[in-house]
């Protein structure tokens, strides 16, 4: 079988040489010129459509331009409207292919080796970013490669305050030996058992982002029906205008406010920008930090500067410097050369640096931070930092302002981590015709702070998301795995709170919980173990997206009998039945509380389809919990299929993120 997986591999060589030559004339082809028709990006060569339906491929061209289609022997033909927007439905076409499907307007467009086939859409935060490559996998020991039915799609991420028409950018990647690594490893792991069973081309649409909050992944209309988003979203809608309009008017607004308000003051009328500047004078501040918490009362400009070596043995052309969030504008210098510049209090700063312009030691970076009202500083916490960031940086006060006379411009400015509806915009937005399967979204660690809040804005977003593409696709979720320490005794806990609420989207309809409670490690926020993830999640697709006849679901919470000081638990989708995996019976992950709300360990009984628990502690039972904590260590109850029993409590007693929503700080992650 190598012998004849191998050779299939070499012997499509000259096929993908043609293919290289394709993708070159299809990047020339997809740039936008005066009487050109273009196609949306996601359709790459190698691109991967949903089978056994209609779907669209749409594009742009000059207004009533118009605009055939030809894949196979079927043709197509549509014309602009007046925008120059066109899409043309296709289809449906089975499992198979490849197809060289053909665009014509005033151009032609060739995108080759188009395949038919399932494709799912994987977002979500660092656990689905998370690739093979990261996971430390050899590609001898990733079973599978080198097959071109599976491929992945990778988006170029983009933020922006508007829903845009196309993505940033990306390409379909085969999994070879050399694109595989750098595949999402759940992704990956989900598409090869899922063609492995179904045996037709399989596509994956990779877009996520490592400690991105859910908000960030929502649509403005999904999150406006919450209060605490309203105000924002008010904004959003009543602006109405995209990052590039802003950058436009930004550029306009400077042209005299730059010399008459903002490019002023002793800094720069002496220079402190440049290096080896005598700085006896200038005071010392911790970053990260806002220096109204550093005594300093000051609105206006700020200087900070401080020196820096380059790492030993550093080779590389450029080298980045990362100073992350600045409150609210900043300029840039090294040894002095000024290597960028950025407005915005949320937004990120990530400069590149020419090696030219640097030395092995004693490097001079200074930064002139603006702030034009209330706190500033360079902020970010401390998490988020690097050696050359944090530390000790001196600084002088240049420019003062009166806030109240300064004109301060309207600029893009959002985390692309947290800031509701940007990754949405720039990302999910622009393939909502895109026709797919379904969904698997694992995300939620950056939300666990606000888990009551979560219960609602996952089953919105999911309601959403299905309402854009028109049709209920199945959406598949990862329940958060167990991490950190495991405690010595029953405490409350965020990461169990958001499990539950990650529970509650079971009550919208075609939506699939992964348990992973029982696969995580304490130590790290990533655990390795992303084949069973990528396992769990294919099954719970063969079953409710395929009508596979499997047993895939985990365990949940039916309902309590108390009797006495004796309680019984009952479940849900147990299937033939549960064990314990401890060789002794013992059920690890009980607890037990009586109307003090006070919880202790409970020893757990397995009674054929039920759990018997007491406490000696407990005379009058009340609740009950399981698995209850961020990491509630080894558990032992299972049904006899292997599926762990899901985390749950039987009381609605106050939870410590109750309260606790979205709150629109500028100085946030």
């Amino acid at each position: 079988m190598w012998m004849i997986d191998q050779g299939c591999y070499f012997n499509n060589m000259k096929g993908m040489l043609k293919a290289i030559v394709l993708i070159l004339i299809w990047v020339s082809s997809t740039q936008r010129t005066n009487a050109e028709v273009t196609v949306a990006k996601i359709f790459s060569p190698g691109v991967i459509l949903q089978r056994d339906t209609a779907v669209f491929v749409w594009g742009w061209g000059d207004p009533g331009e118009k605009t055939k289609i030809q894949i196979g022997d079927r043709k197509y033909e549509t014309q602009t409207d007046e925008k120059g927007n066109w899409k043309i439905a296709i289809g449906p076409f089975s499992a198979g292919g490849p197809y060289d499907l053909i665009v014509r307007g005033k151009n032609e467009i060739i995108i080759p080796n188009v395949m038919f086939g399932e494709v799912w859409l994987c977002s979500g935060q660092s656990n689905m970013q998370f690739t093979l490559r990261m996971l430390g996998k050899n590609v001898e020991d990733i079973i599978g490669v080198n097959n071109d039915q599976i491929r992945l799609f990778q988006t170029e991420l983009d933020i922006d305050y508007l829903a845009k028409s196309d993505l940033k950018g990306g390409i379909w990647k085969m999994a070879s030996s050399e694109n595989v690594p750098d595949f999402s490893a759940v992704a990956y792991f989900f598409g090869k058992l899922l063609y492995d069973s179904l045996k037709v081309p399989i596509g994956l649409i990779s877009t996520n982002l490592g400690a991105t909050t859910i908000e960030t992944w929502m649509s403005s209309n999904s999150l406006k029906q919450f209060p605490q988003f309203q105000e924002l979203t008010a904004k959003i809608e009543t602006r109405n205008k995209n990052f590039k309009q802003l950058t436009e008017e930004l550029k306009t607004f400077r042209e005299d406010w730059d010399n008459k308000y903002y490019l002023k003051g002793p800094g720069f009328d002496q220079e402190w920008y440049k290096s080896d500047l005598d700085v006896t004078d200038w005071k010392s501040m911790t970053i990260p930090n806002l220096w109204e918490y550093d005594g300093l009362d000051h609105d206006g400009a700020v200087w900070f500067r401080k020196k820096f070596d380059l790492p030993p043995d550093f080779k590389s052309d450029t080298f980045q410097i990362n100073l992350n969030q600045i409150d609210d504008y900043d300029i840039t210098w090294v040894n002095g050369i000024k290597i960028g510049e950025s407005f915005g209090n949320r937004n990120w700063r990530n400069y590149k640096v020419a090696t030219s312009i640097l030395k092995p030691t004693g490097n001079d970076l200074v930064v002139r931070v603006f702030d034009v009202g209330d706190l500033g500083g360079m902020h970010t916490s401390a998490f988020w930092g690097n050696p050359i960031l944090l530390g000790e940086w001196k600084y002088k006060p240049g420019l003062k302002i009166d806030v109240k006379t300064f004109p301060a411009p309207d600029v893009p400015n959002g985390s692309i981590f947290s800031y509701p509806t940007l990754l949405y915009n720039g990302n999910i937005a622009p393939i909502s015709s895109f026709a797919i399967k379904g969904t698997i979204w694992y995300q939620g660690e950056s939300n666990a702070s606000r888990a009551v809040e979560y219960s609602e804005l996952l089953p919105a977003m999911i309601r959403d998301w299905r309402k854009e593409w028109g049709y209920d696709f199945p959406f598949l979720i990862v329940q958060l795995a167990n991490y950190g320490q495991e405690p010595e005794k029953p405490m409350e806990s965020a990461w169990a709170e958001l499990r539950e609420a990650q529970s509650f989207a079971l009550k919208e309809p075609n939506v699939f919980l992964a348990a992973a409670i029982d696969i995580g490690e304490a130590d790290d926020i990533h655990p390795r173990n992303k084949e069973e993830v990528g396992r769990r999640l294919g099954l719970g697709a063969l079953k409710i997206a395929y009508g596979k006849d499997l047993i895939v679901r985990s365990p949940i919470f039916d309902k309590i009998k108390i009797n006495g000081n004796t309680t019984t638990i009952n479940f849900k989708h147990i299937q033939s039945g549960l064990m314990t995996k401890d060789k002794y019976g013992y059920i690890r992950g009980f607890q037990i509380a009586g109307n003090d709300r006070k919880f202790y360990w409970a020893k757990a009984q397995l009674n054929n389809r039920q759990i018997i628990l007491s406490s000696a502690y407990v005379s009058n039972p009340v609740a009950v919990r399981y698995g209850w904590a961020d990491n509630p260590g080894p558990l032992d109850l299972y049904t006899k299929e292997g599926l762990p029993v899901l985390p749950f409590r039987t009381d609605d007693w106050p939870s410590v993120t109750d309260g606790k929503v979205y709150d629109d700080s500028p100085h946030q992650f």
